[in-house]
């Protein structure tokens, strides 16, 4: 095999502080959507496997729970599972906006960098699209003020700008390795969890700001029926009666409303017309119950 032909496959995680764009980042580069994306903090709940497939290898894209400073036995959790995932990866790649000033998030993240010694560094400047020229050059100074990198790449996830050069980037920086995935794999999540997590981000959309952590979701039956429909019966968890309340909405319109967006996303998902039957159910102070977090999949 020569030089040239040899392949490279290895793990990459992006961190950054919330909606700095990692989610939408990996969904461009495995070309499908395998995260959830949502403009709330701590969006992301679990360690997603993406799989992009490039021609010399593949680039296994695990996106963890943000860092962050936790709360409840879930923010530990959390945490735990992003300190085990950032010490195996190859490579981290620090996401920050071209378009927000650097603050002390990012500092508080890229300090943390330090305590990651296997894996190399690379800085993504994210959302060039929204970001004048100037704005770029200043940012990529202050990037490189904070440590030496082993890259530094601008890109945009939305125009797709320099995502080929990024993925070309990040699989040099991946060890000599046959591939790990068939090339028909996108992610490694089960289909119900991805059906869950589609449920949550449609909820999300329409939650109020004191909401977010609170939710969860989890598929409980599924049902084919002879038509060739499937019926996808599922529940969305909240910590208090008042939260019920405000997923609900008026009349059950917010419901409708949540649930018509996750049933579009889940059809596009499985390629099939969909019926899905959603109840709202109170698990109070589940994100600090642990075994209400291990029924949950936490």
């Amino acid at each position: 095999m020569t030089e040239e032909s040899k392949t490279r496959a290895g793990f990459v995680s992006f961190v950054g502080r919330p909606n700095v764009g990692k989610s939408t980042l990996t969904n461009a580069l495995v070309g499908e959507k395998i995260a959830i994306t949502s403009p709330k903090p701590q969006t992301t709940r679990r360690v997603i496997r993406g799989i992009a497939h490039r021609e010399n290898g593949q680039l296994i894209i695990v996106d963890t729970p943000g860092i962050h400073r936790p709360r409840t036995l879930l923010g530990e959790r959390l945490n735990a599972l992003v300190e085990e995932t950032l010490g195996d990866v190859d490579v981290i790649g620090f996401c920050v906006p071209a378009n927000e000033k650097l603050g002390p998030g990012d500092r508080f993240i890229n300090d943390r960098l330090d305590d990651f010694p296997r894996a190399k560094k690379v800085a993504i400047l994210t959302k060039v699209d929204r970001a004048s020229k100037t704005e770029i050059i200043d940012q990529l100074t202050r990037l490189g003020e904070l440590r030496e990198w082993d890259a530094v790449v601008p890109i945009s996830s939305i125009t797709e700008e320099q995502l080929d050069v990024l993925s070309n980037v990040l699989l040099e920086l991946m060890p000599e390795s046959p591939l790990l995935y068939e090339d028909d794999h996108t992610t490694d999540e089960s289909e119900d969890d991805r059906i869950s997590e589609l449920i949550r981000e449609a909820t999300l959309e329409g939650a109020r700001e004191e909401l977010p952590h609170s939710l969860a979701a989890s598929v409980d039956d599924r049902e084919e029926r002879e038509d060739g429909l499937l019926e996808i019966y599922a529940s969305i968890y909240v910590e208090r009666d008042s939260q019920k309340g405000i997923v609900i909405g008026k009349g059950g319109s917010q419901l409708r409303s949540s649930g018509e967006r996750a049933r579009k996303e889940i059809e596009k998902l499985l390629g099939r017309r969909v019926y899905l039957s959603l109840r709202v159910k109170v698990l109070k102070e589940w994100q600090r119950d642990p075994k209400a977090l291990g029924k949950l999949g936490f």
